[in-house]
């Protein structure tokens, strides 16, 4: 027998589905890594034990399911001569703050001191929870009502929970700087993340990629920049995009033109408001209760240690010594939200380690109309305020011409709250590639990302899949 042939793999790659996720929506994720790997390099776990709707039972439940799995993993893979040696974490949509909170567990339990961590993938994963920016009543009701449809994951991913003595949101605790989850995030040789930029109906850019800005707003109205051999797909993140010359203005006819085929566009939402939300709502209110009924029996049977294995071990400090069909209705209701901006005087909150539109005073032309009497887009506004804000002469202040060419491709902050802000600060500060992505193809980007169904029509998640492998740290 050769050697290559009793080779046994050292490195681990352990993959996390999302919210009513299954294993089997990581397969093409795991097929492609075992085309890539094959199994003398590499030992691949997909996790199976939150799936459906298991993944109401919370981010701390779930994580703790995921360190528990690993662990019996590696005690099953130890007799059999496989010595692991290195550790890859991918996580998609919830799956990646699932996985977060299971790393800081198997960190505290002294895991990374024998085993070394390498990668870690996240894919569309809401870092900084689902709740809409706060401005405006619409967002507030969404940020109400969203909140309690999803049992004890909804709490956390709207941040209206308090987790444990903490007094704080999980996701706050999550992404605190003196936490052991940064503390294991930052072990990791490498960290980055894949963010759609349009279309994704269940976690916008700005969440999935810690953004306190978002540039995508109108991608029609601005140049991009696509990473050399992952043209249309990958967009090249140090490279910002800038806006394009101004279109002359529409004609009537051409008014006329636009404004039908925008309502076209919005022919399908506006019957399925019609139609299925009566209805629909209904019955995802009826499923809401009912599962956050069993949800609640579940985690109470978890933190008893009757579900299968002893979850207290987990129970660690979290702080070092310094400090202690239903889918689619939450989908098409949550894209239905809009994104708002700080006002003036709020910029100071904002994450000094992401670069923004200051906005000295407030623009006159934020209610007006564009020059065609159209709306004025988010881009628009964003160029109005470069313009604003960088009147000051070179003459007067020759440094100024940096910040002047830096603030062409900087955007206005979104209204995100103090916590959302310093999670951005935090997680920026312990370093993370991140790959904004163009899903054309496809309005379901969050499922074309990683071509979590064989679809003609998710082939770009091919390419989003091809770049993710060929960064792969074996």
């Amino acid at each position: 027998m050769t050697a290559q042939m009793t080779a046994k793999p050292d490195h681990l790659c352990v993959l996390v589905h999302g919210l009513w996720g299954s294993p089997h929506h990581l397969k093409f994720l795991a097929d492609s890594l075992r085309d890539k790997h094959p199994e003398d390099k590499l030992h691949i776990l997909v996790v199976k034990r939150n799936a459906g709707s298991f993944t109401y039972d919370g981010i701390e439940t779930g994580g703790e399911r995921v360190a528990n799995e690993v662990e019996e993993m590696l005690a099953e893979l130890d007799p059999s001569g496989h010595e692991i040696k290195k550790l890859s974490v991918v996580g998609y949509s919830l799956g990646g703050l699932i996985a977060r909170y299971a790393i800081g567990l198997l960190y505290s339990k002294g895991l990374f001191e024998r085993i070394e961590p390498v990668n870690f993938v996240t894919f569309a994963t809401p870092h900084l929870g689902v709740r809409s920016p706060l401005r405006g009543y619409h967002n507030h009701v969404w940020n109400v009502l969203g909140a309690r449809t999803l049992s004890f994951s909804g709490r956390q991913l709207f941040m209206i929970d308090e987790f444990r003595d903490t007094g704080k949101p999980l996701l706050s605790v999550l992404a605190a700087a003196d936490s052991i989850f940064l503390r294991a995030l930052a072990q990791f040789k490498r960290r980055s993340l894949y963010a759609n930029v349009v279309n994704d109906r269940t976690v916008a850019y700005y969440t999935a990629a810690f953004s306190q800005t978002d540039p995508y707003v109108d991608p029609d109205a601005l140049k991009i920049n696509y990473l050399e051999g992952y043209e249309d797909v990958i967009i090249d993140s140090k490279r910002p995009p800038s806006l394009k010359d101004a279109e002359p203005p529409q004609t009537f006819p051409q008014r006329v033109q636009s404004s039908a085929r925008t309502a076209l566009d919005r022919a399908p939402l506006i019957a399925f408001m019609i139609v299925f939300i009566p209805l629909g709502s209904t019955l995802f209110l009826l499923n809401s209760a009912v599962q956050s009924v069993r949800s609640g029996q579940r985690i109470r049977l978890h933190e008893d240690g009757k579900a299968g294995a002893d979850f207290n071990t987990y129970r660690v400090p979290l702080f070092n010594a310094m400090r202690r069909e239903v889918e689619d209705m939450f989908e098409n209701m949550n894209n239905t939200q809009q994104q708002e901006y700080l006002e003036d005087g709020d910029a100071e909150i904002a994450s000094p380690t992401q670069p923004i539109s200051p906005r000295t005073r407030k623009p006159s032309f934020l209610s007006q109309k564009s020059h065609h009497g159209a709306d004025v887009t988010d881009v628009e506004k964003a160029a109005a305020i470069h313009q604003t804000t960088s009147s000051s002469s070179l003459a007067d202040d020759p440094s100024r011409e940096g910040q002047i060419v830096q603030m062409q491709h900087s955007f206005p902050a979104l209204a995100l709250t103090p916590d959302q802000f310093k999670m951005i600060e935090n997680l920026d500060n312990v370093g993370f590639d991140k790959f904004p992505v163009f899903i054309h193809k496809h309005r379901h980007s969050h499922a074309a990302i990683i071509r979590r169904m064989e679809r003609r029509d998710f082939s770009e998640g091919f390419v989003v899949v091809r770049h993710w492998l060929d960064h792969f740290v074996l």
